[in-house]
This record gives structure tokens, C-alpha cells and sequence, in this order.
């Protein structure tokens, strides 16, 4: 066997579980620096993507050292009062792969990454790239995202309302 051979079926090997070391490495790979740190045995992650924080969130630890499951996950803190009461509802029945929810005077964009069953390590750097791009359209959609937009959609009625009220007359 050559040694392209050996390095292609490495290449090809599917990942049950995730180290911190192969995430780091993915999230780099996606084009942002990541800063470690350690806790009680447990290595962090925390990086950024169009300016903005996030970290990772381990999952079930199936091994030393080794992951099924992990979630990214950035808080925003929502400033001069709350959204408007349609903005997670619209960025949820519009986007998939990533989730937004709210915690008090915060908003967390999430998205999880399973590596259960198998993932190749190119599934995993995708994942990632998913997720920085997933990052900035959340935020374009925060900056475009009108509350005037919101209540004149309110305001005017669907055609089946007016159909609705039509009949009614």
C-alpha cells in the first residue's frame, strides 16, 4: 500500500465521537481562530465569526477526551428593550440547521453538530462553515429586520380574511 493509499483511507474514516483537538481544527478550517481553555479536565473552545463571539457546548462524553455530540452556540444580548414578538418565529419557518432562542435579555443563536453513527472530517469542517455562515445571516437578518415591517404585515388583512369578511357582508 502507498502512502497517498494510507492517507486517503484515513481520510475516508468516519468519526464516531469528536475531540476538542478535531473540532478546533474544523473550526479553523472554516476560517476562524479558536482559543482554547481548560476546566476540571474539560477543554473549551470559544472562537468568532463576523465579529461575534461563540463557543462550543460539549454533548455526551463517550470516552475519554471524546464527544457524540456537540452544540455552537452564540449569545446576544438584546439591547434598548425586546425583539419584536414575530422575529424568531419569521427566522425559524424561513432557515434550517440553526436555532434561536431566547433566555431573558438574551437571544442564542444554536446549532448541533451529531457525530453519532459517523461523520467524516470533511462533514465536520462543513459543519462548520455551515455554522459561520448560518452566523452571518442571522446577523443580516437582525440589522434588516423592520418592526414597522412586522406590524404593517399585521395590519393588512390575508386575502382569505378579506374573502372571509366579503362573505360575511
Amino acid at each position: 500500500m502507498s502512502k497517498n493509499e494510507n492517507s486517503a483511507d484515513k481520510a475516508d474514516e468516519l468519526l464516531q465521537a469528536v475531540t476538542p483537538q478535531q473540532v478546533a481544527d474544523a473550526i479553523r478550517n472554516a476560517g476562524c481562530a479558536v482559543h482554547t481553555t481548560e476546566k476540571d479536565g474539560v477543554t473549551w473552545l470559544h472562537s468568532a465569526s463576523h465579529g461575534i463571539g461563540f463557543q462550543v457546548l460539549w454533548g455526551n462524553l463517550v470516552g475519554e477526551g471524546r464527544f457524540a455530540d456537540l452544540t455552537l452556540s452564540c449569545p446576544l444580548r438584546v439591547q434598548g428593550g425586546s425583539l419584536p414578538d414575530g422575529i424568531l418565529n419569521d427566522w425559524h419557518r424561513t432557515k434550517r440547521f440553526a436555532r434561536v432562542v431566547k433566555h431573558g435579555d438574551f437571544i442564542v443563536l444554536e446549532m448541533d453538530v451529531v457525530a453519532v453513527g459517523g461523520v467524516s472530517v470533511a462533514h465536520l469542517q462543513l459543519s462548520m462553515q455551515l455554522w459561520t455562515q448560518m452566523m452571518g445571516q442571522f446577523f443580516l437578518y437582525l440589522r434588516n429586520y423592520k418592526a414597522e415591517d412586522q406590524n404593517a404585515k399585521d395590519a393588512v388583512p390575508s386575502e382569505a380574511e378579506t374573502k372571509t369578511a366579503e362573505a360575511a357582508n
